[in-house]
C-alpha cells in the first residue's frame, strides 16, 4: 500500500479482538463516541456488535472516512450488525455533568440499547464505561479496532444527521457546514447572533460571550 494510504481495518488482522475472543466471550460490542470538541450540539455514542467472522470491507476510523463514505457504511454496519445502538447527550446534560462525564453516561446509553446484550466491551479511549460488563479501554482503539470503528461511524453518522436538523432550526450558524466545531465562521456567528439553546454554555468559546453579557440568545420556531 502506498505511503499516506491509511489501511482499513479488513486489511489487518483485529488482533485486540481475537484475544478477547479466545478467552470465551461471544458478544464483543465495541464502542465510540462523536462531538466531545464542538461548542454546540449533543455527544453522541455508538456501540456495534459485529457477527463472529463478518468483515465489513472498508471500516476504519470515522474521521478518516468522507461523509460520503460513512453514510454508506452507516448503512452496511446497521444493516449486517448482530446489534447496534446509540446514546445520546444534550448540550444541558453536558453542561452539568461535564464533558467527560457526559460521554461516558452516553456510551453506557448506547451499550443498554443493544440486544442481545454484549458479553465484552472494547471502548475507545483510556476511560471504562460505569456499567458492570467486562471491557478493555482501547487508546485509539478505533485505529485497531474493527468493532469500535463500527461504532465510530454509527456515532459520526447520527450525530451529523442531528446537526443538520438543528441547522434548519438555527440556521444563522450554518451547523450543517461545521456541525457545531469551533471553527472561525462558528465563532464569529456566536459573536454576531450570540448563542442558541444547543449551545455548550459551559466550554471556551461560548461561555465568555455569555459572560460578558453580549451573549443573546436565539430561539427555535415557537420560541
Amino acid at each position: 500500500m502506498r505511503k499516506g494510504n491509511p489501511a482499513t481495518l479488513d486489511q489487518v488482522p483485529p488482533i485486540i479482538e481475537e484475544l478477547i475472543s479466545v478467552q470465551g466471550y461471544r458478544w464483543m460490542a465495541g464502542v465510540d463516541e462523536a462531538g466531545r470538541g464542538p461548542l454546540a450540539g449533543p455527544v453522541v455514542a455508538g456501540a456495534v456488535i459485529i457477527r463472529p467472522g463478518d468483515v465489513i470491507p472498508g471500516v476504519r476510523d470515522s474521521k478518516l472516512l468522507t461523509p460520503g463514505q460513512r453514510e454508506k457504511l452507516y448503512h452496511i454496519i446497521t444493516s449486517r450488525a448482530l446489534s447496534w445502538g446509540v446514546g445520546i447527550m444534550g448540550p444541558r446534560e453536558i453542561e452539568k455533568h461535564n464533558i467527560l462525564q457526559a460521554t461516558l453516561k452516553a456510551m453506557k446509553a448506547a451499550v443498554l440499547n443493544l440486544d442481545p446484550s454484549p458479553d465484552f466491551l472494547l471502548i475507545d479511549g483510556i476511560n471504562p464505561i460505569p456499567i458492570d460488563l467486562p471491557q478493555q479501554a482501547v487508546k485509539r482503539g478505533d485505529a485497531c479496532c474493527p468493532c469500535i470503528a463500527a461504532a465510530s461511524i454509527v456515532a459520526k453518522v447520527t450525530r451529523d444527521r442531528l446537526m443538520m436538523e438543528y441547522h434548519r432550526v438555527y440556521p444563522l450558524y450554518n451547523f450543517a457546514r461545521h456541525k457545531g466545531y469551533p471553527t472561525r465562521a462558528h465563532r464569529e456567528a456566536i459573536r454576531t447572533y450570540g448563542c442558541c439553546e444547543i449551545h455548550r454554555r459551559t466550554f471556551k468559546g461560548v461561555k465568555e460571550h455569555l459572560e460578558a453579557g453580549n451573549g443573546g440568545h436565539q430561539e427555535g420556531p415557537g420560541g
